[in-house]
């Protein structure tokens, strides 16, 4: 865990935040203990800024690389992952542990499913092709 803990550190370090000066760190693990890193990438039209933990998500994927096992989250408040984040990891890392940090301390070890219990899934879509009572 340490080896990810700090991976995520050096990936904070890398983030590009020039609006809100909010730089994260994320470090993905895949069930190969393949190690992927993402930061937060911002842009002046804040829409379209990236998290960290979708960048490494999303570059993990565009690798082939289908099941996690773990993700570290550095931020130097502790920040924990945003809506959009939290529904990309449970499509896509359902079982993964997340872990929650600072630069300087690890502040809680958790889930995707207890940080989202009721998110909207593939399971949601087939009932809508099976018919539903909202026809």
């Amino acid at each position: 865990m340490n080896t990810l803990y700090n991976y995520a550190k050096q990936m904070q370090q890398r983030a590009h935040a020039p609006y809100s000066s909010f730089f994260v760190g994320a470090a993905l693990e895949t069930d190969e203990q393949t190690i992927i890193g993402g930061c937060n990438i911002e842009s002046a039209s804040y829409g379209l800024t990236m998290c960290a933990e979708r960048v490494a998500l999303f570059q993990a994927l565009s690798q082939g690389f289908k099941n996690f096992t773990s993700l570290v989250l550095v931020s130097d408040s502790g920040a924990y992952p945003c809506g959009a984040c939290r529904q990309l990891l449970y499509e896509f890392a359902p079982d993964a542990s997340i872990i929650i940090a600072t630069p300087s301390k690890i502040i809680e070890q958790t889930s995707v499913k207890l940080l989202f219990p009721h998110a909207f899934c593939n399971k949601n879509l087939a009932l809508q092709k099976k018919g539903s009572n909202y026809e």
